[in-house]
């Protein structure tokens, strides 16, 4: 959803028709023909954010940048289904389970903490 945002922020400043208001998507907003897009949320985010510190503490010569906890987020989240919801919706059974998401923060972390971002970089 952060693409979307950006990619809205980039058009505004190419000026007031852009492709975007073609489409019917507002460029400040989240929303598509007057309907409200924000309350909608892979439900994962929140659980990755929450389990991501008690793997981290598993690597224990490892400090992370904050460039890292960024790239270890965002690849963790890729790698898993997303996992959409309204606001007001319920969750009834959880299709992505605690130990995949923490398998795929630790294959996510191996990779970051081998090549991370700002390596090579003087």
């Amino acid at each position: 959803m952060a693409v979307v945002w950006i990619l809205a922020r980039a058009l505004s400043r190419a000026g007031p028709h852009n492709q975007m208001e073609e489409r019917g998507m507002s460029q400040n907003k989240r929303e598509v023909n007057g309907v409200p897009l924000d309350g909608i949320r892979n439900r994962n985010e929140e659980r990755v954010a929450k389990l991501m510190p008690s793997v981290l503490a598993e690597f224990l010569d490892y400090k992370p940048s904050y460039l890292d906890v960024q790239d270890i987020y965002a690849l963790t989240l890729n790698n898993l289904s997303p996992r959409y919801k309204q606001s007001g919706s319920i969750v009834i059974h959880e299709s992505v389970s605690d130990a995949e998401i923490e398998r795929e923060l630790r294959v996510a972390i191996g990779r970051v903490e081998n090549a991370p971002t700002g390596k090579g970089e003087d």
